[in-house]
């Protein structure tokens, strides 16, 4: 698998754990850095593990579904991804009402935004063997948008909450459609 695959893959999975930081960088009263920190590790660290889990899983079941692995994963893709557009316009009014500095919150919502990255697992065990440099750059990318989310959050508030989200959907979307053209095409 691609390089810049992987990358995509990993700033279309980020999408939602950026969002909700944006939403929580509004939220905290005081910003400190170790709340950003600690945000991002945990962000970071289920986007990584969740993959992993979805290819162990998807893997052994790969033998079955090479003939339509490429079927399978453009689908999971899309999925994710028009999932993720449509929760971009719901508005939530509830979702400031939390304590973000609190670890039982981020636990929650670490594990929430990570759940897409469980069925990306399973679509990377059908596409490539690379799954720790996959994993590592997964959760990189998670740490870094986290971070940045928190600081746009407590600037900007709101405004670019939902239109990030929508676009890491039409990112997904894209690369099911790619891995579908790349094995119709070839």
């Amino acid at each position: 698998m691609e390089l810049l695959t992987i990358i995509f893959i990993a700033l279309g999975l980020a999408m939602d754990a950026f969002a909700v930081s944006i939403v929580t960088g509004t939220a905290y009263r005081q910003l400190q850095v170790r709340h950003a920190l600690r945000m991002a590790a945990f962000f970071g660290a289920f986007q990584a593990v969740m993959p992993l889990f979805g290819y162990l899983a998807g893997y052994t079941v790969k033998g079955y579904l090479v003939a339509v692995d490429h079927w399978i994963a453009f689908g999971l893709l899309t999925a994710i991804g028009v999932r993720m557009i449509i929760e971009s316009f719901k508005i939530d009014p509830h979702r400031k009402n939390y304590n973000p500095a609190n670890v039982t919150v981020l636990l929650a919502l670490a594990i929430a935004t990570s759940i897409d990255a469980l069925v990306v697992g399973i679509t990377l065990s059908l596409i490539t063997e690379q799954i720790i440099t996959a994993v590592i750059i997964i959760g990189l990318v998670t740490f870094v948008l986290s971070l940045f989310g928190v600081a746009i959050g407590k600037r900007f508030g709101h405004f670019f909450e939902s239109k990030i989200e929508a676009l890491g959907g039409i990112v997904l979307i894209a690369l099911g459609l790619k891995i579908l053209l790349s094995h119709l095409l070839t």
